[in-house]
C-alpha cells in the first residue's frame, strides 16, 4: 500500500474505533510497527493531533478536533470534485450547488502556481451543454462498473482504451482510442476521442461502452477537440 492510501486508512481507523495500538494498526494495514510509527509522525507532521498512551500496551487516540494544516489534495482529486460541480450546475438548480462551487474556489485558490497549471490543463478537456429535446434517453441503459476506473486511468495517464460499442443502430465495433476529453450532457456523458483508425475525433455514449481495457504504452498527446456552439469549457460556465 503506497504511504498515502495508508495514511487515510489510520485515519479512519482511528476515527472509528477510538484507540488502537501501534500493533492493531499494523495489522489492520498490513504493515510493519515502524512503519506505523513512521506514519503517524508523518501525521503529526501534517496537523494531526494523535495522542499516545503511555505504557506498553498504550493505544493511540486521533483528537476528534484535529484537523490537518496542511493541504493533500492531488491535482486529479481537485479535477474529480470540479467534475462534480459541473455536473450539478449542469444539470439544474439543486440545492447547495452554489456553497459546493465557494468552497471549490477556495481549494483552487490555495493550489500552488505549477498544481494550478496542470489542474487549468485538465479543465481545458472537460465540457459541458444541454441534453437535446430531441435526445430519446428512455433506451438509457446501465453503464459497464469497468468503466470509470479504466476510463479515469486512461485519461489521466494518457493512454489507449480499447472497448466495444454498440451505436444507436445497435451494431457492435471493436475501437481503439485515445480519451482527450469528457463531454457532460446530464444525464449522459460522452467519452471524446481521437480515433487513429478513423483519423478523426469520436464521441461514445458512456451506457454503450462494454469491455473497456487500457493499453500501455506511451502517452498520446492531448489534441484540441472541436465542439459545436452550444458546447463551453467548463470554465466559461455562467456562475
Amino acid at each position: 500500500m503506497i504511504p498515502r492510501l495508508r495514511h487515510d486508512a489510520l485515519l479512519r481507523l482511528l476515527r472509528r474505533q477510538g484507540s488502537m495500538t501501534v500493533q492493531e494498526l499494523a495489522q489492520a494495514v498490513s504493515a510493519s510497527r515502524r512503519t506505523i510509527l513512521r506514519d503517524i509522525g508523518a501525521l503529526r507532521d501534517q496537523g494531526f493531533v494523535i495522542h499516545s498512551e503511555p505504557g506498553r500496551g498504550g493505544g493511540l487516540q486521533l483528537d476528534p478536533q484535529s484537523v490537518q494544516t496542511t493541504p493533500r489534495l492531488s491535482v486529479p482529486e481537485v479535477f474529480a470534485l470540479l467534475l462534480s460541480v459541473a455536473a450539478m450546475r449542469a444539470g439544474g438548480a439543486l440545492p447547495f450547488s452554489g456553497l459546493a462551487d465557494a468552497g471549490l474556489a477556495k481549494i483552487e485558490r490555495a493550489l500552488p502556481a505549477d498544481k494550478l497549471r496542470d489542474l487549468r490543463r485538465l479543465l481545458d478537456c472537460l465540457h459541458v451543454g444541454r441534453l437535446s429535446p430531441q435526445q430519446d434517453v428512455s433506451a438509457l441503459g446501465p453503464m459497464d462498473a469497468a468503466l470509470l476506473p479504466a476510463f479515469e486511468t486512461a485519461f489521466l495517464q494518457r493512454q489507449r482504451l480499447r472497448f466495444r460499442y454498440r451505436d444507436a443502430k445497435s451494431a457492435v465495433t471493436r475501437r481503439e482510442v485515445e480519451p482527450q476529453a469528457m463531454l457532460l450532457l446530464p444525464p449522459l456523458w460522452y467519452l471524446v476521442a481521437w480515433d487513429p483508425a478513423r483519423g478523426d475525433f469520436r464521441h461514445f455514449r458512456m451506457d454503450r461502452i462494454s469491455r473497456p481495457s487500457i493499453l500501455e504504452g506511451l502517452p498520446f498527446r492531448r489534441r484540441h477537440v472541436p465542439f459545436a456552439q452550444d458546447v463551453c469549457p467548463f470554465r466559461d460556465l455562467p456562475r
